[in-house]
């Protein structure tokens, strides 16, 4: 069975339509990325899976129940969680108080000091610089530390929006090793969107290629390497650099 099954959503902002009847599936343990090039609707899909928009029709699955619609504190309370595009850190408050901003919702005490002591580990940057504040950290420490604070809700489905965005290709690879990581280490789920199609199909073991609000192609990575359309619009040099 899926872990999140996606079916026939049509997401809009006012009179915009932005996805136009959008499926996709993810597996428990998989990583699977949306490639497709700006104002294609993927960072509007990964809000209506993780409850900031409500779908105008279709429906969400998690765990074979139903999910269209309910708030994001609800999905994250269930196991899915956005980390959003640009990091969204809280730039005055310490690394530690952003990390625990990430437990907020939880009443494990004692494994939420565990957790916190699991990043601190798996996010060595982030145990140096513990006190100090978030916006004093690098473009991709910020990033860490995002992935870190949505790993502290003990997420199931991670979903995550450009972390490789503004990233030099040093931090790139560390952000790869990171998400490759996170199955292993957490046990999650990892839907991307990532417009660096090395990074992404690095990664995953499936895809799909979203234009104007639509999916047009969808597949095991190496299918979509060999798909003529995918080497038009990424692996000729046209965006991303292979990691």
């Amino acid at each position: 069975m899926n872990l999140l099954a996606v079916s026939d959503v049509v997401t809009g902002y006012g009179p915009t339509i932005v996805n136009r009847g959008v499926s996709l599936t993810l597996g428990e343990g998989e990583i699977v990325t949306i490639l497709g090039p700006n104002g294609a609707g993927k960072s509007t899909l990964l809000k209506a899976i993780a409850g900031l928009i409500r779908p105008r029709s279709g429906s969400i699955s998690f765990d074979g129940t139903e999910v269209t619609g309910l708030a994001a504190d609800v999905m994250a309370r269930r196991g899915v969680v956005l980390v959003p595009e640009g990091r969204k850190i809280f730039v005055d408050m310490t690394v530690e108080e952003n990390l625990r901003l990430g437990a907020y919702a939880r009443r494990d005490d004692a494994a939420v000091e565990t957790d916190f002591a699991t990043m601190l580990a798996f996010f060595p940057i982030l145990a140096t610089k513990r006190r100090d504040k978030g916006g004093s950290l690098s473009g991709g420490q910020q990033q860490m530390l995002a992935i870190a604070r949505g790993l502290m809700t003990r997420p199931r489905v991670l979903l995550l929006d450009e972390p490789s965005l503004g990233l030099s290709p040093l931090l790139v690879k560390e952000i790869k090793a990171i998400i490759l990581g996170i199955g292993e280490r957490f046990g999650a789920s990892v839907l991307l969107v990532e417009q660096n199609a090395g990074l992404a199909l690095s990664v995953a073991s499936r895809g799909y290629l979203m234009q104007n609000g639509r999916i047009v192609v969808s597949g095991a990575i190496a299918e979509l390497r060999d798909m003529s359309l995918m080497r038009e619009l990424y692996l000729g040099g046209v965006t991303g650099a292979t990691v």
